[in-house]
C-alpha cells in the first residue's frame, strides 16, 4: 500500500483528521510505503523551490510525531529513487497524450490556480509520474479519495498497456477506500487550506493556535450574543466536536441555540481544548526535532530498504525494452 504527500508547507489540522490518522492505522494493516513527493512539488512550485528541503524535513517530523513508525512503514523521499524518473520516461512511451489530457484535475487546476504558471510539461506529466511512483514499489493498493480516482484508473490503464507490450512486469494497483476523514473547516469557514491562509498548523505554538481561534468566524447570522446561533454551520463548533469533551461540546451546542452563551467564551474553551489535544504531538515533535538529522536518517533508511526490489524491477523493465547493458564476452 502506497501513499505520499507533496512537501509544499507545514501539515495542518485538516491533514491530521483527513489522512494522518488513517496512515497511522494503515501501517498496522498493510505493508505500507509513505513517500515525500518532492519532485511532484516541483511541478507546481518550480518558480520558487527554496523551501522544498525544509518542508521535506518538517513533514517527516510531523509524520513521526503523529505515530508513523519507520519500523512498520517504509518512509522515503521520491528524489532518492532516481529510477522513478526513468520509469516515468518508459511509461510515457506507451501513454497516449489524450489519456493525460482527459485527467479532470489537470484542467481544473489550470483553471483555478491563477498565481502559478502551470503551463509546464512537468505539471502535464504529473499523473504519469504518479503511475511510476505506484508501480516502482509494486504497490497493489492505493488509498484514493474521489478526486484521485481518475489518476489511479489512468495508472491501471497504463500498466495494462505496458504489460501487454513488454510482458507482465508491473503490478496493476487496486483502490482501497480509506475511512472517511473528518472535514475540517478553516478559520474563515472555508475548507482548511494553506493556500487560503486559514490553516491551523500542527507544529505551531499554543499561542499561535489560540490567536487563530480567537479570530475564527462563527455563525454569520449571529450578530449579537442575544441572537440564537446554529452550531451546525459554525466552524468553531465543527472543530470543537473533533477535539473536545462530548459533554462540554453538547452544552455549548445547546446554549448557542438558545443564546445563553456567547462566541467569545466558546472560543476560549475551544482554544484550550485544541491545545490540550495537540499537546502530546507537539511535545513529541519538539523531542524529535532536537535529534540532529533524524528525518534525513529515516528517509535514507527507507530508500535503502526498497533499493533491492527497485533494482530487480528496473532490471527486468530495461531488459524487456532492450535498453539494458549487453553482456560482453
Amino acid at each position: 500500500m502506497l501513499t505520499g504527500y507533496r512537501p509544499t508547507g507545514r501539515l495542518t489540522l485538516g491533514h491530521w483528521f483527513g489522512n494522518l490518522l488513517n496512515m497511522r492505522e494503515m501501517q498496522e494493516e498493510y505493508e505500507a510505503y509513505y513517500f515525500v513527493a518532492d519532485w511532484h512539488a516541483l511541478t507546481s512550485d518550480w518558480q520558487d523551490t527554496s523551501a522544498v528541503r525544509r518542508f521535506t524535513e518538517e513533514m517527516v517530523l510531523d509524520w513521526l510525531a503523529a505515530g508513523i513508525d519507520p519500523e512498520k512503514a517504509t518512509i522515503y523521499r521520491q528524489s532518492d529513487v532516481p529510477e522513478v524518473a526513468e520509469l516515468t520516461l518508459y511509461l510515457s512511451m506507451v501513454t497516449p497524450m489524450s489519456w493525460l489530457e482527459r485527467v479532470p484535475s489537470y484542467k481544473e487546476q489550470r483553471e483555478q490556480i491563477s498565481d502559478k504558471d502551470l503551463g509546464n510539461v512537468g505539471f502535464f506529466l504529473y499523473p504519469l509520474m504518479q503511475a511510476a511512483d505506484i508501480t516502482i514499489v509494486k504497490a497493489d493498493l492505493v488509498p484514493v479519495g474521489e478526486d484521485q480516482a481518475p489518476h489511479l484508473e489512468l495508472t491501471r490503464e497504463i500498466v495494462r498497456r505496458f504489460n501487454g507490450t513488454y510482458g507482465e512486469l508491473l503490478v496493476e494497483p487496486q483502490a482501497v477506500i480509506p475511512k472517511e476523514g473528518a472535514r475540517v473547516p478553516g478559520t474563515d469557514g472555508r475548507k482548511m487550506s494553506k493556500s487560503y491562509g486559514n490553516a491551523i498548523y500542527l507544529s505551531e505554538s499554543a499561542e499561535e493556535t489560540t490567536a487563530k481561534v480567537r479570530g475564527m468566524v462563527t455563525d454569520p447570522a449571529r450578530k449579537l450574543k442575544t441572537d440564537p446561533g446554529n452550531p451546525d454551520i459554525c466552524p468553531l463548533h465543527q472543530i470543537h466536536r473533533l477535539v473536545g469533551d462530548p459533554a462540554v461540546v453538547a452544552e455549548f451546542d445547546r446554549c448557542c441555540r438558545v443564546a445563553e452563551c456567547g462566541c467569545v467564551a466558546h472560543k476560549v474553551k475551544m482554544a484550550e481544548d485544541l491545545n490540550a489535544y495537540l499537546a502530546e504531538f507537539r511535545e513529541r515533535r519538539a523531542e524529535l526535532a532536537a535529534q540532529r538529522n533524524l528525518a534525513w536518517d529515516v528517509l535514507q533508511a527507507g530508500a535503502a530498504r526498497i533499493r533491492p526490489a527497485i533494482d530487480e524491477l528496473m532490471g527486468a523493465v530495461r531488459e524487456a525494452m532492450h535498453v539494458d547493458a549487453p553482456v560482453l564476452r
